[in-house]
């Protein structure tokens, strides 16, 4: 269902009655891990305009890993850090 090294692979499923009484499969939300734990590679000063899944490529190898980074600076989403100009880089996982 998820490709591979997507952060919702592992976390499972779990099933939701709707109002009209069907019920359907829903993606539990993967946790962040917690701060201080995770293993940073470094810092990247992000230049106007570029984008999270070039840094992602650039360090982890990976575009779609972009939620990495995310989750290493606290952001819930993308767009949290659109105005950092400072942002961390976790190590590569592994």
């Amino acid at each position: 269902m998820f490709f591979p090294g997507s952060r919702y692979e592992k976390v499972g499923t779990y099933l939701f009655t709707v109002p009209d009484g069907t019920q359907v499969a829903v993606s539990r939300l993967p946790l962040p891990p917690l701060p201080g734990r995770q293993r940073l590679l470094g810092f990247h000063r992000r230049l106007e305009g570029q984008r999270l899944d070039h840094v992602a490529n650039h360090y982890l190898n990976n575009p779609t890993t972009f939620w990495r980074l995310c989750d290493a600076n606290g952001a819930v989403s993308p767009d949290a850090l659109g105005r950092r100009a400072l942002i961390a880089v976790p190590a590569p996982e592994g």
